[in-house]
């Protein structure tokens, strides 16, 4: 991440990874909308175009730093009966503004126009890393149109060692790193004493709420995110899904296991049936003559 970082500020490029130039805009395209809450930047996101909208909208709140670029190949993998967005949050990549945006509030009321849909479709939010606590304030804000809740990977103040490492060194060369380096060090160190409203929000969704964890994750430890589950007093449990031998960049992996962990977070509904009710059987005793025993035979 770090040397796609510098490339691209030294080549002047917003895109750290080619997406442009791997997939056709059939397929995955760029795209952009004015920020929420009266801020006015324009914001950049990847998109999978569809004739016309389906039941379903993934919308993916990314991490520290934020490029849409990286879930390409799982957007591109993406079956036709669902459509996806992958945002550059507020401050980095091809996003406005071209300074940092570490309050997590602010960013949740600027991401606000990608919960927009037509009547009838329902959201998926999926939040990764340091986008899960900004996710948990766009899904509590906004319960009509978010159905379900995903924390991917998520960054709850606790960094494991090489985040821990990236956090320290990151600090150390502020003046020299690149804007989108910079402001993810900036929003990590910052992300703490923010994180009592992330997890009022959890504790007052009505929407099933998903963690999906990589077990040998070293940028944000498991155990911070299972104790979050556990300790979170939320209206039905949560969901806890842990990956074996996956790390923190789940979208890294094979697209067709990231999309199906997906997919199990959209809830099933199950036809309706209309039965008729059963009504108890009556049993009279005989000794009211309503229901004479057999007449005997002379």
């Amino acid at each position: 991440m770090g040397w796609a970082c510098i490339e691209s500020a030294a080549l002047g490029r917003t895109e750290h990874a080619s997406t442009s130039a791997d997939y056709p805009d059939s397929v995955v395209r760029r795209t952009s909308f004015t920020a929420g809450g009266g801020h006015g930047w324009r914001i950049s996101a990847l998109e999978t175009p569809r004739e016309s909208p389906p039941a379903w909208k993934i919308v993916v709140i990314t991490g520290a730093p934020s490029w849409a670029e990286y879930w390409a190949e799982t957007m591109a993998a993406l079956p036709q009966d669902r459509q996806m967005v992958v945002v550059d949050r507020p401050g980095y990549g091809a996003s406005e503004p071209a300074h940092p945006v570490s309050d997590i509030h602010v960013q949740a009321q600027a991401l606000r126009p990608l919960l927009d849909g037509p009547r009838g479709q329902k959201v998926l939010l999926v939040g990764q890393s340091y986008g899960a606590a900004i996710a948990s304030l766009m899904a509590e804000a906004n319960p009509d149109r978010v159905a379900s809740l995903v924390l991917l990977s998520g960054f709850f103040g606790e960094p494991g060692p090489t985040a821990r490492w990236l956090i320290d060194m990151g600090s150390r060369t502020q003046k020299v790193i690149p804007r989108d380096l910079r402001h993810a060090v900036l929003e990590a160190s910052g992300q703490r004493p923010q994180l009592t409203a992330a997890k009022r929000a959890l504790s007052r969704l009505t929407a099933p709420i998903h963690m999906i964890h990589g077990d040998k994750d070293d940028f944000a430890p498991i155990e911070v995110a299972e104790r979050l589950a556990s300790e979170t007093l939320t209206r039905r449990p949560i969901r806890f899904v842990r990956t074996p031998g996956a790390n923190h960049f789940l979208n890294d992996g094979p697209a067709d296991q990231l999309l199906a962990a997906l997919e199990a977070c959209i809830p099933v509904r199950r036809p309706w049936t209309f039965r008729w009710p059963q009504l108890p059987k009556l049993r009279l005793p005989r000794g009211l003559g309503l229901f004479p025993g057999p007449v005997a035979q002379a």
